[in-house]
């Protein structure tokens, strides 16, 4: 996850104690010096964000979505009290934040109340959902529960979001979520998925996030995992990626310049980062350097480090994508004890892969910020997790192989 609010405009965001170990308070939006903002700690020091997967359920069919969700539980979701114990043993493990997601994570009754409970525990609370089930009502009970953000899926404006998510008015109801949420004070982002589909719908998604005053953006990169898998291909081209990223940084300027504290992000591609340290290599030699350091500190891509999945029936995965490896269930076994055991070759690779990586990544410069990149997209396209990311768009002079 790249914070280009962050590194791009020298403003403090929420997410700076998680990605870089800072000591910026959180919700600080200022212009300082970067080196005033430095980090105190590593990604791969930190313990694991965890993204639970509550329920396969979902009302929607969205064609890209890596869990495969269906109109239905599955009938063996972790019940509520399996899901306390899991999470009494991640705040007693350390880890900082769970997201709660799906599937839809409204359609689950218990939502609010593990909510609740990881709170008392004193993690931070995350939802991710598509919004179209939050209403005014629904949406008060989430702020008086303590969440700390909701990200809301939204690939496009109306139809476009719409053929996205296989349901008419699927767009006109997130909005409306979206609205509910901010009408009570609930901290809210969008969440975008790109690819050759949707694209040129970026410039109006920054409208929308400007018009009804929505405080984060991320852009995701796609990545081929469940129903996703259909999609290789439709990424974009290295060229239009280049030039879909500048863009990115080029809004993200025009909104600071006017005074506007909007924090974006792009994440599930760490060649955004190289990409963003070369510009400024070229343009601000000095503040380059301290995003150089930031970077570094960030680590580049966590999945089995720093991130990580428990998926709707306990089984855990080093990150949402790679639902098809599974290091243990957290029924027969804490989360604790699966995430630190070594004999999981897979999982004690992602931990320490530099030495396994192989043709561009392998002789990359830049993998002290980047980390090989998603190991995940690489398996399904070449077979084999330790292959180059087929998403990296940097050429190889600047990767420093030609």
């Amino acid at each position: 996850m790249i914070s280009v609010t962050k590194l791009l405009c020298g403003v403090a965001t929420s997410g700076d104690a998680l990605r870089y170990g800072s000591a910026a308070p959180a919700g600080a939006h200022r212009r300082a010096p970067l080196h005033r903002q430095q980090a105190v700690g590593r990604a791969q020091d930190r313990r694991p964000i965890v993204v639970w997967n509550m329920s396969r359920a979902c009302n929607l069919q969205c064609v890209h979505c890596y869990a495969e969700a269906a109109r239905g539980a599955t009938g063996d979701e972790l019940t509520t009290e399996q899901a306390r114990a899991m999470i009494g043993d991640l705040a007693g493990f350390g880890a900082p934040v769970l997201l709660f997601s799906g599937g839809e994570p409204t359609l689950r009754p218990d939502l609010l109340e593990l909510g609740r409970y990881a709170r008392e525990k004193g993690l931070r609370t995350v939802i991710s959902t598509n919004g179209t089930l939050i209403t005014a009502e629904l949406a008060r009970r989430i702020k008086e529960a303590d969440f700390g953000y909701v990200g809301v899926s939204l690939d496009g404006v109306g139809e476009v979001n719409d053929r996205f998510r296989g349901h008419p008015g699927a767009f006109k109801a997130a909005l409306a979520g979206i609205r509910n949420c901010v009408a009570v004070g609930q901290n809210v982002g969008l969440r975008f998925t790109i690819t050759r589909r949707n694209a040129d719908q970026v410039p109006a998604i920054f409208d929308l996030v400007e018009s009804e005053q929505i405080n984060r953006l991320c852009f995701y990169h796609l990545v081929y995992s469940g129903r996703g898998s259909d999609l290789i291909g439709e990424d974009l081209p290295r060229p239009e990626a280049r030039a879909l990223v500048d863009l990115i940084f080029e809004r993200t300027l025009d909104l600071f310049r006017r005074g506007l504290t909007k924090d974006v992000l792009t994440v599930d591609n760490h060649c955004d980062g190289v990409y963003l340290y070369l510009r400024l290599q070229r343009d601000d030699p000095a503040r380059a350097e301290d995003v150089l350091q930031l970077l570094r500190w960030n680590g580049g891509n966590a999945s089995g480090i720093a991130i990580a999945d428990v998926d709707w029936s306990g089984n855990v995965h080093a990150d949402q994508f790679w639902q098809q490896h599974t290091f243990g269930n957290v029924k027969q076994r804490p989360f604790s004890q699966i995430w630190t055991d070594m004999a999981q070759p897979l999982l004690a690779g992602l931990k320490d892969r530099k030495a396994l990586l192989k043709g561009r990544c392998g002789a990359c410069r830049h993998l002290d910020i980047c980390n090989g990149n998603f190991r995940a997209r690489a398996e399904a396209v070449h077979g084999d997790p330790w292959a180059p990311d087929p998403a990296c768009y940097l050429s190889d002079q600047e990767i420093g192989i030609a």
